[in-house]
């Protein structure tokens, strides 16, 4: 009987700012270091995906980085090694590839990051796969079998999300983390210049059938009965009859979960209703700068993010209304962006009452519009050093502002946002809205 190929997936993830006062800021502040957490701790769904994929015939198993790196050594008794990693950590993942490779063992790198610097990834890999890996793990895994492993695997077509695999959640100990993924979209209808997610893998918007969300759902529940959701899409609900379908199911299963949308959603009660009672906790919203300024030219398509504007405050109250906080995204650094920019977030976060709020710098992640004007530019301060892509540290020179004026004024605001009394006073004023809000009481 033949010994059965054993296959390590293997997920860079953690990623942490460079930046040390920052990262001090981090372990005392309690909003900073609440979504530093979440960050660190999702599971590489792309990974698990792929290991759906993965037939009976091979022995599989999955890694955190961090988990294997505080083993003795790093284990080697694997005969294929798969790395997904966040372009922060590439370089990382280019030295376990490099590692195991030095092992005789055959390694296969791909995912966004991976897609997006092919040619630098292939110096340290058998194999860079292309695009979305639905389509090409089964050839990759044909071909290892035969022992002819191509150099470069590329898709040719969309994947379609009705094909999608049910991922390998029973190879996580949910013990470890504090929330699960789901990929129930993928790709978003707007181009925004900096976006680095899967708009860079597929050009169009796509939703995954309701019943293959549910499936996923219950296939959670049987390691973790009830479990915390994270729907790893960049603009759930734009398809919104879709949506309404899948909460009308997800409501069934008695999960909390949690999504990113763009302020749209504001403008549907019958969504917002479905929304909070089907478990929504909270809905990230990239409103990247509270000026029109700053948001003219960030979405390449039509400018939609400044046409939305001045509906930014309405939206974040209807949302909240319903008991469904909202989480405030804002990126600091923007070209339209000047000293003031500080002061007008912490304005803005409180005039809205904002439940929650991220600040991150203007990041400029390979493969994206935003890396390619701002190196024809010449602003970019090192090329390749993707190990700032963090959002938290600085790889560029501002257009109205020093770096050092972007850098002490973003430490400025993160202390003030994310101090003990900010936080507390948030939480408070989103509890007195409940109490007279006639959209909180579940059907």
């Amino acid at each position: 009987m033949n010994k059965k190929k054993r296959i390590g997936f293997i997920a860079l993830s953690g990623v942490r700012a460079h930046n040390a006062e920052l990262t001090k800021l981090g372990l005392t502040l309690p909003g900073f270091v609440d979504r530093n957490k979440i960050i660190a701790s999702l599971p590489s769904l792309g990974l698990l995906t792929l290991a759906g994929l993965t037939p009976d015939k091979f022995q599989i198993e999955y890694h955190e980085i961090a988990d294997l790196k505080a083993l003795p050594e790093m284990p080697t008794d694997f005969d294929l090694v798969a790395i997904s990693t966040f372009t922060a950590q590439f370089y990382e993942a280019c030295d376990v590839a490099d590692f195991y490779r030095s092992k005789n063992i055959h390694v296969v790198m791909g995912g966004i990051t991976v897609s997006s610097l092919r040619e630098q990834a292939k110096e340290h890999c058998n194999s860079v796969v292309i695009g979305e890996g639905e389509l090409l793990w089964p050839e990759v895994l044909n071909d290892f079998e035969r022992g002819s492993l191509k150099p470069t695997y590329v898709a040719n077509r969309e994947f379609d999300l009705a094909d999608a695999p049910m991922p390998r959640f029973d190879l996580l100990d949910p013990e470890k983390y504090n929330r699960l993924t789901i990929q129930t979209s993928r790709g978003c209808p707007h181009k925004c210049e900096f976006c680095a997610s899967s708009i860079l893998l597929t050009p169009h918007y796509k939703v995954k059938p309701v019943e293959k969300v549910i499936a996923e759902i219950r296939a959670i529940k049987k390691i973790w009965p009830r479990p915390f959701i994270e729907f790893a899409d960049d603009n759930s609900f734009a398809h919104r009859e879709h949506y309404k379908k899948l909460l009308r199911e997800l409501a069934k299963e008695k999960v909390r979960w949690f999504t990113e949308a763009d302020v749209r959603v504001a403008e549907d009660e019958e969504l917002l209703s479905l929304m909070r009672d089907s478990g929504c906790q909270q809905v990230l919203i990239g409103l990247e700068s509270p000026g029109r300024t700053s948001l003219d030219g960030v979405e390449l398509k039509s400018n939609w993010k400044l046409r939305q504007q001045d509906f930014y405050k309405e939206a974040i109250a209807k949302i909240q209304s319903y008991g469904v906080t909202v989480n405030g995204c804002f990126i600091l650094g923007l070209d339209g962006d000047t000293y003031e920019v500080f002061d007008s977030v912490l304005n803005f976060v409180r005039d809205t009452k904002l439940y929650e709020v991220q600040v991150t710098f203007m990041t400029a992640f390979p493969g994206t519009p935003l890396y390619a004007r701002l190196k024809t530019e010449g602003r970019i301060i090192r090329d390749r050093a993707w190990e700032l892509c963090t959002l938290f540290d600085i790889n560029f020179h501002p257009k109205n502002m020093t770096v050092a004026k972007l850098q002490n004024g973003f430490l400025d605001l993160v202390k003030q946002l994310y101090s003990a009394g900010e936080t507390r006073e948030r939480r408070a004023k989103f509890k007195r809205m409940l109490k007279t809000s006639p959209h909180f009481g579940r059907n």
